[in-house]
C-alpha cells in the first residue's frame, strides 16, 4: 500500500513502490487505473487526487501522475506522453502505430500536436475518442516491444505515418531515423513500398529519395527543404572544416560551393540546443570557428526562419555571387567537399 508522506497543498503527497515509480517514470507520467489497482491505490484515492489537482485525468482510466503545476514539459517528454496516453487508453492489446510508434522508437520530427495513434489486433467496436486515434490493424503488419508495449517497427511506422504528416516534417522522420541508424537505406526502402498505395503517399514520392542521415536535427531537415523548394538544394551536409594540417576544426550544417575554393555555410540555431548553457557554448564556438574561416561565408538561422526564409535567403545570396545552380559550370566528380584554411 502506498504510504502518505508530506503535504502539497491541501492533500498529502504519496509514496510509491519503487517499481511503480519506475513505471510511472518510463510511461511518461502517465498510469493506467488497473496499474494503479495493481499497485495499491484505489479509484477512490484517484480520484481525491484528481479533485486536489495533485494528478489530471488524461482520459477515461488514465492518469498523469505529473501535472505541470505551472511547468513547462519539454516537446520529447509532451510527445511521450501523448503516445503512451494512447496506449494506456487502449489497453495492454493496444499497439503504438505511425507517429505514436516513430515517437518511442526515438524518432525526432514529429509534430507536437499529433494525435496518438494505435491499432487493435482483432476487431473491437471502440472508436476514436478524447483525440486518441484508433487506426485499422495493417495486414502483415510487425512489431517489437517497447516498454512491454507492441510498437510497430520503424519502417512499417514510417509507411503509415509519412504520407500524412506536412512534407517538413515527413522529411525530418526520414533523415531521423537514418541518422539514429533505426532503419538504412534499404530499411527506407522497404518502408517506401509499404506506403505505396496509401492516402497522401504520392505528395511523399520525392521526400524518401530526398532522405539523409547526415542531418543532425529536424531544423536542419526542414531549412534543406526550404533549400530544395527555393531551387537552391545544399551541395553539402556536415561540411567539413579543416585547418591547414588537415584537421577537422568545425562542421557546417549545409554548404554551398561559391568558387575559387569559397563556400556558403547555413547554420540552423535550434530551441533545444539553447536550453541547455554547455551546448549553447559549444554551438557558439563552432560557429565563431566558422565565421573566422577566411574561405566560408556564414549564415546564420532559427526555426522563425522556417517555412520560407531559409531557402530564399540562401538564393539571394548565392544570386549576388553569382553561384545560383544554373551558373555554376559542371563538375566533374564529385569534387573536393571539404573547406580548408
Amino acid at each position: 500500500m502506498p504510504q502518505w508522506t508530506g503535504r502539497r497543498a491541501a492533500m498529502p503527497t504519496m509514496a510509491f513502490s519503487p517499481e511503480l515509480d519506475r513505471l510511472v517514470a518510463a510511461q511518461a507520467g502517465l498510469v493506467s487505473i488497473d496499474q494503479l489497482l495493481a499497485a495499491g491505490v484505489s479509484s477512490r484515492v484517484a480520484r481525491r487526487r484528481v479533485d486536489s489537482g495533485a494528478w489530471a485525468r488524461v482520459t477515461r482510466g488514465v492518469y498523469d501522475l505529473w501535472p505541470p503545476a505551472g511547468q513547462r514539459w519539454d516537446w520529447d517528454h509532451r510527445r511521450r506522453r501523448s503516445a503512451w496516453a494512447g496506449l494506456l487508453a487502449f489497453g495492454p492489446e493496444a499497439i503504438a502505430v505511425g507517429t505514436t510508434a516513430l515517437v518511442l522508437h526515438g524518432v525526432q520530427g514529429i509534430p507536437v500536436g499529433v494525435a496518438p495513434e494505435v491499432a487493435l489486433p482483432r476487431a473491437s467496436d471502440r472508436t476514436t475518442r478524447d483525440g486518441i486515434r484508433l487506426r485499422q490493424f495493417d495486414d502483415g503488419m510487425t512489431t517489437v516491444q517497447i516498454g512491454g508495449r507492441a510498437v510497430a517497427t520503424v519502417e512499417r511506422a514510417l509507411a503509415q505515418a509519412v504520407p500524412e504528416l506536412p512534407r517538413a516534417h515527413a522529411l525530418a522522420d526520414l533523415d531521423s531515423a537514418l541518422h539514429r541508424r533505426s532503419t538504412d537505406p534499404d530499411g527506407l526502402a522497404r518502408a517506401h513500398d509499404l506506403a505505396r498505395g496509401r492516402r497522401g503517399v504520392a505528395a511523399t514520392h520525392a521526400l524518401w529519395g530526398m532522405a539523409d542521415g547526415r542531418a543532425e536535427s529536424p531544423l536542419e531537415s526542414f531549412g534543406r527543404l526550404d533549400c530544395v523548394d527555393a531551387g537552391v538544394p545544399p551541395d553539402v551536409l556536415q561540411l567539413p572544416v579543416l585547418d591547414a594540417d588537415g584537421r577537422v576544426v568545425a562542421r557546417g550544417d549545409m554548404g554551398w560551393r561559391l568558387g575559387g575554393g569559397r563556400w556558403l555555410v547555413a547554420e540552423m540555431d535550434g530551441a533545444d540546443v539553447h536550453s541547455d548553457p554547455q551546448a549553447v557554448y559549444a554551438d557558439r564556438t563552432r560557429q565563431n570557428r566558422l565565421a573566422a574561416w577566411g574561405t566560408i561565408e556564414l549564415l546564420r538561422f532559427t526555426g522563425r526562419d522556417v517555412p520560407g526564409g531559409v531557402g530564399p535567403a540562401v538564393r539571394t545570396f548565392l544570386g549576388h555571387r553569382g553561384a545560383l545552380p544554373a551558373a555554376r559550370p559542371p563538375e566533374h566528380g564529385r569534387g573536393d567537399r571539404r573547406a580548408r584554411g
